[in-house]
């Protein structure tokens, strides 16, 4: 199931000692990461919400092959997540250092006429936000455990650093400023001709046997479930029937259990 759905090799071997770890042993981060199945969901979410602003979306469509090779893609980013997570500090800031190396080069002109470069802080931003914000959503929803306020926010905590050293600038770290971070960027953002053909391309899927389109199917409903309001609708995405959250919970629930059950997670799952 989980080479269905794109992941393929082993999975990052996590650093288990605390003096070189570069995300805390037993954290939250580590903690809320290490749940593939929310992990699954909410990546898909963020990919939805990143797509509505417009410069960040103009880089995915000029300089990536998400189309061409979804998979490879989708593989970079998870081995990049893994990395982060539970690598050593070393480990971590070689991955930031090679995606900022890659983002240089990520430059050009958006349809509406304004430049946008990778490396711009507030783009860095909101591809974290986004990304964060809909990992928490998603662990919440479909996770494994209880995630309380205190918990999320430690969680949000912990990632800012890396954000940081990838560019991001006035960085949330707390779920209260993620929701503030939202509110004050909502202005900027819009359902481009970019953003619809990566919406169709997330709603189609790449899974090719009938068992993972099933599996993608409940991935993207879920996914859609969890999106906030405002975000479904800018994005012309209303809660079809299968993305009812009394419809959809108990067959993401479902789909969470299988793939835990079949895919073994990072030996740490108290938090300190």
């Amino acid at each position: 199931m989980r080479k269905g759905i794109g992941l393929d090799g082993e999975p990052v071997a996590p650093c288990m000692d605390e003096a070189l770890s570069f995300l805390p042993i037993g954290g939250a981060a580590r903690t809320l990461h290490s749940d593939l199945p929310a992990m699954l969901i909410g990546g898909v979410a963020s990919l939805f919400l990143q797509s509505l602003h417009p410069l960040a979306m103009a880089g995915v469509a000029d300089h990536s092959d998400y189309q061409r090779d979804p998979l490879g893609r989708l593989q970079r980013t998870a081995n990049y997540v893994g990395t982060v997570t539970y690598g050593s500090r070393t480990e971590a800031e070689q991955a930031i250092a090679k995606i900022l190396r890659i983002h240089t080069r990520v430059v050009g002109t958006a349809p509406d006429g304004r430049k946008y470069a990778a490396i711009d802080g507030d783009l860095v931003t909101w591809v974290h936000a986004s990304e964060i914000a809909m990992f928490a959503a998603a662990a919440m929803a479909f996770g494994n455990r209880t995630y309380d306020e205190a918990l999320l926010d430690r969680y949000v905590k912990e990632l800012v650093p890396q954000a940081e050293l990838l560019g991001g600038t006035n960085v949330p770290s707390s779920m209260g400023e993620l929701a503030t971070y939202f509110h004050d960027v909502r202005g900027e953002l819009a359902l481009g001709d970019q953003a619809r053909d990566v919406r169709k391309f997330l709603l189609r899927g790449v899974a090719t046997r009938p068992q993972d389109k099933v599996a993608y199917g409940v991935i993207v409903a879920a996914a859609i479930s969890i999106l906030p309001k405002w975000a479904r609708r800018e994005l012309r995405l209303p809660l079809l029937p299968l993305s009812q959250p009394l419809i959809i919970r108990p067959a993401a629930l479902a789909f969470a259990t299988v793939l835990r059950f079949a895919i073994a997670p990072p030996p740490e799952l108290k938090i300190s």
